[in-house]
């Protein structure tokens, strides 16, 4: 099957990104001078500081640098406060894109204390990148999302790995008085996720910044515009355009342990410190989470994101459960079923793209699952619905990422396939059916 060959191709040739930087420098200190005119609209301005950053009257995105240059980034503010993207269908201009991406974008850098090679208590620095998930201007609080290898560190002295001090920058406020502090919210090491909080912080005043925007990341197609707004080599926040190469696959990393990742594959040049950055698409909406690449110096430009869908799921999962709590990871509803493909067949889309259909069958019920009893083996999963929300299951990655969206007290309600007639049924989501990931 075509998932096991990339599942091999993973092992061979992938290491774990850990696209975060141990290392001391000053972090973001000048615009990374790989950003250029033809994939970011932004000059390179090698080694010039930027003074501020700001959206005029107009709703233009003015950057001003300390030498007194000016650039103007257009119109990209309506009078309603939301970003204006016009690629009108061209999607080598990326420019207005990459300008809603540099608005949500932080930078990230921990620290950690840890144990040397003599014994010696020492630190170990780290660096990355995330987005601003969800802004609170009355309060100026936010919450964001970075991978959970940024802020993990297996020879910490704490017991969860995290780190013992984490500070983001704001695009254009990359340097050590405008370093904001963040606390650890939650996150899973089997998703590669964490969510950090930020409080009462005066910078977020700032009309330049809001949450991005989430695409369906199911609804994403190979060719489609890859653009990764992050913090390469930790030298500050900057952009770089490519395409997804594959829809869906799965590697194998190591963050504390090995875990599985479904991820998509992009040809987007990614480096150390691009990890928890955004991949948008050419309208500028998230639609996947930077964090790895290969390793192997023979290859070029294959590096992987996590899509938004399980982004926002899991985000959306450990604010509800951990914020103010004291878990710190995923809880996650299972069903007690096993699930695999029958079939797998490629489709087109209305606009001409072509997607992959997979018939999803349950190829075990476990006891004690409260599923059990309901649905049985060799049931075809058709659809399934939570709350207002309601899923055509044709992938078999989608009723497990869908699940991350069940709270004990909801119902789930699932239709199946068996004997050629289909059957919808409820399943009210318990205690029991919730486990710690």
């Amino acid at each position: 099957m075509r998932k096991n060959l990339f599942k091999v191709f993973s092992i061979i040739f992938i290491v774990a990104f850990m696209l975060s930087l141990c290392s001391c420098s000053i972090l973001g200190l000048y615009l990374d001078s790989s950003a250029s005119t033809d994939d970011s609209g932004i000059d390179k301005n090698e080694g010039l500081l930027i003074s501020s950053v700001d959206v005029n009257s107009e709703g233009e995105l003015i950057i001003t640098y300390t030498n007194g240059s000016i650039q103007n980034l257009g119109t990209v503010v309506g009078q309603d406060g939301n970003v204006n993207v016009d690629i009108n269908g061209n999607s080598n201009d990326a420019s207005y894109a990459v300008a809603k991406g540099l608005r949500s974008a932080v930078s990230v850098q921990c620290t950690h204390n840890v144990y040397n090679q003599f014994g010696m208590l020492s630190s170990s620095a780290s660096a990355g990148s995330g987005i601003i998930y969800k802004l609170d201007k009355e309060t100026n609080s936010a919450f964001i999302i970075t991978n959970y290898h940024v802020v993990f560190n297996e020879d910490s002295i704490n017991d969860n790995g995290i780190a013992d001090s984490i500070y983001v920058y704001l695009y254009g406020s990359e340097y050590g008085d405008m370093k904001i502090p963040a606390t650890f919210v939650g996150g899973s090491n089997n998703y590669d996720i964490a969510v950090l909080r930020v409080d009462n912080c005066e910078y977020l005043e700032n009309n330049v910044f809001l949450e991005a925007t989430f695409a369906n990341s199911d609804e994403t197609y190979v060719g489609q515009s890859a653009i990764a707004v992050g913090n390469p080599d930790g030298a500050g926040i900057s952009a770089s355009y490519g395409i997804i190469s594959v829809y869906s696959e799965h590697i194998t990393l190591n963050i504390g342990g090995t875990v599985s990742l479904r991820v998509m594959r992009i040809d987007t040049p990614v480096n150390s410190g691009n990890s928890g950055g955004g991949l948008y698409n050419e309208n500028g909406e998230l639609i996947g989470i930077v964090n790895a690449k290969t390793s192997d110096e023979s290859l070029e430009n294959i590096g992987y994101a996590i899509p938004s869908n399980i982004v926002k799921a899991v985000a959306d999962n450990i604010i509800d459960h951990c914020y103010e709590t004291d878990l710190e990871k995923v809880q996650r509803a299972l069903l007690g079923i096993t699930v695999g493909i029958s079939n797998s067949s490629p489709y087109l889309t209305e606009d001409g793209h072509i997607k992959v259909k997979e018939t999803v069958f349950v190829t075990e019920v476990s006891k004690g699952g409260i599923a059990y009893g309901v649905i049985e083996k060799n049931d075809v999963l058709i659809s399934a619905r939570l709350n207002d929300t309601e899923i055509e299951i044709i992938r078999q990655h989608q009723i497990i990422d869908f699940l991350l969206n069940a709270r004990v007290g909801d119902t789930f309600f699932i239709t199946v396939e068996r004997n050629n007639e289909e059957i919808t049924f409820e399943i009210p989501i318990t205690e029991d059916a919730i486990n710690e990931y």
